[in-house]
């Protein structure tokens, strides 16, 4: 039986291996499409397009007896990607970039850190290379853009379990910085050791702070175990290579293990399964982006100390009709009792009714400032970086 299955599952990986030259191919003509539509300044979407081909895909699935949702849902993930394409590959061409051989991107961590594939998940297939430079900090992520040394930061903002991230609230307030993009992964925890060991073997686990809230139910079940916090998911990982102790064990991705030759002992261990990090690109110069562009608009937004004020504000959005995706609130800097707003709105701040929105909210509140208008991330519940 033993030989039986390995044929079977050498023909697997043959066949997974043209699926992947496959997908590698389309990619290639997704690239001449968005090339053509560019110079003829065609639209990116052309949905009576995508639902003919989605037609049939379902068709062809029937034909082979494969599951037709199965197989519409699998199309539906590769049509987000190609929009995803053009709309970089527009937005790009718009703001002058086109296509360059290299970029230089910022992030807090280490290699194999989820800020890390953040950065190439979001600038990999527009650059022939990403070079990332680590920090320990989000701050000295955002300084380095700042001073010229790097074209962007990624730096998180909010995670669906932990919630905000404020420090980079506070970066985005204080500093003169521009939102031009954003990522969004989906974040699966994993518990990884040297060798593949029994879990009750494990004497100590290191993670970031974070991370370790995360995955706190499975953690309760360890009970001879001591949990210490470390400074990044995958310096934790590093750290169990470097100690080379067997009852040590790190919580990171599984990125992290391939990188650093660790071994998977558990996967997906986080409290709640749909665990998703938002990441924003931050760079020195906003961008523009085209009216077919879906786009959100981040701000921050002071408002009076008048019963009402901050109602009023928001008032102003609802009669333009436009959408408020995120509203959260945040000391203002060295005025005590306080605050200002972080809002996030679907929109173009060119669209005539957003114009006209952000320039009644100059007039209404104490101060606004535009954090960035950039694309909103399309199809990301399909994204996944473990």
């Amino acid at each position: 039986m033993d030989e039986k299955l390995k044929q079977i599952r050498d023909a697997l990986d043959r066949i997974d291996k043209n699926i992947i030259e496959s997908l590698a191919k389309r990619q290639e003509v997704i690239q001449q499409v968005s090339s053509l539509k560019i110079e003829e300044q065609g639209a990116i979407r052309d949905h009576e397009r995508e639902e003919q081909l989605l037609q049939r895909i379902t068709n062809l699935a029937r034909e082979h007896g494969l599951d037709r949702y199965f197989a519409e849902q699998l199309y539906r993930d590769i049509l987000d990607h190609s929009v995803r394409f053009q709309t970089h590959s527009l937005v790009d061409h718009q703001n002058k970039k086109g296509k360059q051989e290299s970029v230089s991107v910022a992030y807090q961590g280490t290699e194999g850190a989820f800020s890390h594939q953040a950065a190439f998940r979001h600038f990999e297939e527009r650059y022939s290379e990403v070079k990332s430079y680590g920090y320990d900090t989000f701050k000295q992520a955002a300084d380095s853009v700042m001073k010229g040394e790097h074209n962007y930061a990624i730096l998180p903002i909010e995670n669906t379990t932990a919630g905000s991230i404020n420090e980079t609230y506070d970066i985005l307030g204080e500093d003169n910085l521009h939102i031009v993009g954003e990522e969004v992964i989906r974040i699966i925890h994993c518990l990884l050791a040297l060798e593949s060991i029994p879990v009750d073997r494990i004497r100590r686990i290191m993670s970031h702070p974070q991370a370790i809230a995360q995955c706190s139910n499975f953690l309760a079940g360890l009970h001879r175990c001591k949990v210490e916090s470390y400074i990044d998911t995958a310096m934790a990982a590093k750290k169990v290579v470097e100690d080379g102790d067997l009852s040590q064990a790190a919580i990171a991705g599984a990125h992290a293990a391939d990188l650093y030759g660790l071994q998977i002992l558990e996967r997906d261990i986080a409290n709640q399964k749909e665990n998703f990090t938002r990441f924003v690109i931050v760079a020195p110069e906003p961008i523009h982006c085209d009216p077919q562009i879906p786009c959100k608009t981040s701000m921050l937004l002071v408002t009076g100390h008048q019963q009402g004020d901050l109602v009023g504000c928001l008032n102003i959005l609802a009669d333009r009709g436009i959408n408020m995706v995120k509203l959260e609130s945040r000391p203002k800097p060295n005025e005590p009792w306080k605050y200002q707003f972080y809002l996030d709105i679907e929109g173009n701040m060119d669209h005539p009714d957003v114009d006209a929105a952000l320039d009644e909210l100059r007039d209404k509140s104490s101060s606004l400032k535009i954090l960035g208008c950039y694309p909103t991330q399309m199809g990301w519940h399909s994204d996944e970086q473990d």
